[in-house]
């Protein structure tokens, strides 16, 4: 065994132990602490806690990769502006009035404002569509970063993955999921800080890489970092990295608030500010929440623009010409360690034996998955082996907290939306604990198939779980607050439509068929030049005029639901509305 196999094996496992101990800890005794951790939670430990939930892999594995190289750039601030401004409006718009209603889950607020087990179940469809397609991601990037860096097969990286998330979930539910979170924040951002400010210091000299990305280069050429960056990324024949993104203007409008509404609309988000005390805590903890989230988001586009120009100098070590790349016998370590991975390919196209790394596809040699950029960060730098393992356990960290709060939040809608809402409302709450177990137990099992054999859609289940919740969750939500007007039947065939034409515009109008390995967004943005990922909002505003509409044409709701909604928003008594 290898000394770095050594550090990762005590890190990784260090944290688990962490993990499995709090759990154990936390258990979990009725449904009330199963559900919402008895809704005594500090708000500061939940804004914690929250912000490890809400960053999942993609915020930690995928979006410096994708700042880095799919939307050259700048391009990427959609995902920093939309990711957090939901959070934002999710702070401000919703977590306050839901947590005034006093209820355990999402489906059970719009089953009761609506005054419909009808509704309360499509909500359940929507939010089971959402949280697994989303949790097929996480399970995916356990098995990739236990295949890396454990050196076992992705598949027993998945397994392993089920049964510490199965300790913690199963047993503590959100009590032992809350706490597990506060750590597992607590190893992510570790993870994540540490190498940026190693590797900031090494580029420029300066510690905090969001200064570091504005600062001069430390090898007293004078240049600045992204000048040298636009440089060699233009040499190589790529746009440049700081200018305009390629994306028109209202693709990204449309996308950053399809980001923002969906992020509101996710019910494993949501439904922690159900686990603190008051309104005015659920205010805090949001606060909160949004400082602990900035530390990684101001951090990743340093993180991004930096490992970037380290890969380019690593195939490059002199100037930019097919004369200077570097011959592939020769390759860095962490390329060789890469490249067993599958997701950094070499193709000696030319047949020099010299690794050409361009735009051109014709004369490209190299494949570079997005993913592996924050993973291959520290190796790429050569940094110390602790800290390449450090970076593991933040991966693992990221990817099990987010898995952990979809699967509660779907363990939570069937047995308490489907078996105590609508099939069995006598169950006792002993019974609906048990159920809970079981349902969580079943979904981890659903969830880690899903992770070895993810469908072919795969790679859109993050544009498909974020369209999902902009277009059936967020207007249904906001609709139940803010308007009295708004009743059953225009509530369930708004997020009926909203869900439907989603769906139809991200796999179905150009007759896809859900086939492995098929490329589903390809010449597939005709509604006004939109990507399917961006159309979350679109769905959202048929959404709204469906309901609006239909709504005004049939029966107002009655007048203790209209009193009920009058009482949500009148800032005083947590769960005043519904006396609980």
């Amino acid at each position: 065994m290898s000394s770095q196999q050594m550090w990762t094996y005590a890190i990784v496992g260090a944290t688990f132990l962490l993990y499995i101990v709090i759990a154990l800890r936390s258990r979990a005794g009725s449904t009330s602490e199963f559900y919402v951790a008895g809704g005594g939670v500090n708000p500061v430990a939940n804004g914690m806690a929250t912000a490890a939930d809400w960053m999942s892999a993609a915020s930690f594995i995928s979006m410096a990769g994708l700042v880095a190289f799919s939307y050259k750039g700048y391009g990427g601030s959609v995902f920093l502006m939309g990711w957090t401004g939901g959070y934002v409006l999710l702070a401000l718009m919703l977590a306050p009035y839901l947590r005034k209603f006093g209820k355990f889950t999402v489906p059970e607020f719009i089953g009761d404002r609506y005054y419909s087990n009808t509704a309360r179940t499509v909500a359940v469809v929507c939010l089971l569509v959402a949280s697994l397609t989303y949790v097929i991601g996480q399970m995916t990037g356990v098995g990739v970063a236990f295949s890396r860096f454990l050196g076992v097969s992705n598949e027993m990286g998945v397994v392993i993955g089920m049964v510490i998330v199965f300790i913690y979930a199963v047993f503590g539910g959100m009590k032992g999921i809350t706490y597990t979170q506060i750590a597992q924040y607590c190893v992510l951002i570790f993870a994540y800080t540490v190498p940026a400010i190693f590797i900031s210091l090494k580029l420029t000299g300066v510690a905090f890489p969001q200064i570091g990305l504005g600062s001069t280069m430390a090898d007293g050429s004078g240049m600045y970092l992204l000048d040298k960056l636009d440089q060699v990324v233009q040499e190589l024949g790529f746009p440049i990295y700081s200018e305009t993104p390629q994306l028109s203007h209202f693709n990204m409008f449309v996308y950053t608030l399809s980001l923002m509404i969906g992020t509101a609309g996710l019910p494993h988000v949501i439904v922690r500010f159900f686990t603190v005390p008051s309104v005015k805590d659920a205010r805090t903890s949001a606060g909160w929440a949004l400082v602990f989230i900035a530390l990684l988001y101001t951090t990743a586009p340093a993180v991004g623009a930096m490992a970037r120009l380290n890969v380019i100098n690593t195939i490059y070590p002199t100037e930019i010409s097919a004369d200077a790349a570097l011959e592939y016998e020769q390759r860095p370590q962490w390329f060789k360690n890469w490249e067993v991975t599958g997701l950094l390919k070499f193709e000696d196209k030319n047949g020099d034996g010299r690794m050409q790394y361009n735009a051109d596809k014709e004369t490209n040699e190299l494949s570079i998955n997005n993913d592996i950029l924050v993973l291959a960060n520290p190796e790429i730098a050569q940094l110390p082996e602790w800290v390449i393992a450090l970076v593991a356990a933040g991966g693992l960290a990221a990817a099990l907290s987010t898995a952990a709060g979809l699967l509660l939040a779907i363990s939570s809608a069937v047995s308490h939306d489907l078996i105590k809402g609508v099939i069995s409302p006598g169950i006792s709450e002993q019974g609906e604990l048990m159920a809970g177990k079981i349902s969580m137990a079943a979904a981890i099992c659903v969830a880690g198939y899903l992770g070895l054999n993810p469908p072919g859609f795969a790679a859109g289940t993050v544009a498909l779980a974020f369209g999902l919740a902009a277009s059936s969750i967020f207007p249904a939500l906001m609709m139940g607050i803010f308007s009295k007007r708004v009743n059953q039947t225009g509530a369930i065939l708004g997020m009926l439509s909203g869900l439907g034409v989603t769906l139809w515009y991200i796999f179905g109008h150009k007759g896809i068929m859900f086939v492995k390995g098929t490329s589903y967004f390809a010449d597939s943005n005709w509604f006004l030049g939109l990507q399917p990922e961006a159309f979350g909002a679109i769905g959202a505003l048929v959404n709204f005029a469906v309901a609006i509409v239909v709504s005004n044409m049939t029966a107002a709701p009655p007048k203790e639901i209209q009193d009920l909604v009058e009482s949500v928003r009148v800032p005083k008594g947590a769960g005043a509305a519904t006396g609980h």
